[in-house]
């Protein structure tokens, strides 16, 4: 009997009517085909923040925020006083906090931090191309290994996270050249900018979007990075590809990370079967790109903090579809009887 067929056979008998479970019991199935087993199991998981600079932060233009939010919110993570630490503290997932280039040195022998810092900043994508493609070459092949390590050392679920100033901009972007959807609809508030700082950062991002010409760069992932990516888009790139490589249940988060993903499915297309949609972002322009994805989301929060937040709690409920495959009784066992 095929795997598929023999999996949602066990799910149908456990002692419950069938579907009852609702989402649970397709991701119970998800993680049975993902890890190729009638008894799928959760081991270490862990979130990865990834984290970078964008040189059109320093402009004002698409963020309310200075630029040297990104590395204090780093501290802040290495501290333990974000959201995503009490959520992983709380889940008992592993936190990870990656420095893949920051504007400024982060110095600290936390083990939750990894120094892979691939430059200070992108430019200023307004004037030059954000990073050279041979860069865009390295920071993905160093995404992928820092997965790698993670994986070896006994972890099958990972999420990933983002911390940037100006990184809805590049996501939007992403966004716009890959669906072929107006800037306007892919662009959303991002760190709390009001409605007159909205329509800058709009015509902004359009500016960027003409300038580069994005749509010619629709298949070209890569290209596409190195025009108006940052360091923590392409890190996640490659965190993407590996763990899709490792066999690991993905967890996507937000609108950001989202953004990340379509650029990897565009490198590996069979990519999406291992990935497990989080939330619905408030972030404008998330719920397009996952219909654009065909992904059904678990959580619909209203969230829009990025950090790898969403991911950090969707990680419990994949969890419990795992515990109910594997401990629930199943009607025979139960001695239980089921539908005439």
């Amino acid at each position: 009997m095929p795997l598929k067929e023999e999996l949602q056979l066990i799910i149908d008998n456990k002692t419950k009517p069938p579907g009852a479970l609702g989402e649970l019991e397709n991701i119970a199935l998800q993680a049975g085909l993902i890890q190729q087993t009638t008894r799928p199991h959760i081991t270490q998981p862990h979130i990865v923040v990834f984290a970078g600079d964008h040189g059109i932060a320093r402009t004002g233009l698409v963020n309310p925020y200075p630029q040297e939010v990104t590395a204090q919110m780093v501290q802040n993570f290495l501290h333990g006083g974000a959201a995503i630490n009490v959520f992983c503290k709380q889940h008992q997932i592993v936190l990870k906090v990656a420095d893949a280039g920051i504007q400024s040195d982060i110095i600290s022998d936390n083990p939750m931090f990894i120094n892979a810092k691939m430059g200070y900043s992108t430019r200023n994508y307004l004037e030059a191309i954000a990073i050279d493609e041979p860069v865009v070459l390295q920071v993905i092949e160093k995404g992928k290994a820092i997965v790698k390590e993670i994986a070896q050392n006994g972890c099958n679920c990972i999420g990933f996270g983002e911390m940037g100033i100006g990184n809805t901009s590049s996501a939007a972007l992403i966004m716009s050249a890959i669906t072929g959807l107006p800037v306007e609809q892919c662009t959303g508030r991002g760190t709390g900018v009001n409605d007159q700082q909205l329509q800058v950062k709009i015509r902004t991002l359009q500016q960027v979007y003409d300038k580069h010409q994005l749509y010619l760069y629709k298949d070209q992932p890569v290209a596409l990075l190195s025009k108006i990516g940052g360091f923590e888009l392409a890190m996640l790139t490659g965190a993407y590809l590996e763990a899709a490589t490792q066999k690991m249940i993905i967890v996507v988060d937000g609108f950001i990370t989202t953004a990340a993903l379509l650029l990897a499915q565009q490198l590996r297309p069979s990519i999406l079967r291992y990935c497990i949609f989080a939330h619905t972002s408030g972030e404008q322009g998330h719920e397009k790109m996952l219909s654009y994805l065909h992904a059904t989301p678990l959580l619909q929060l209203g969230m829009r903090l990025g950090e790898g937040t969403g991911a950090a709690l969707a990680i419990p409920l994949i969890q419990s579809a795992v515990l109910f495959l594997n401990e629930m009784a199943s009607f025979t066992t139960a001695g239980v009887s089921g539908a005439q």
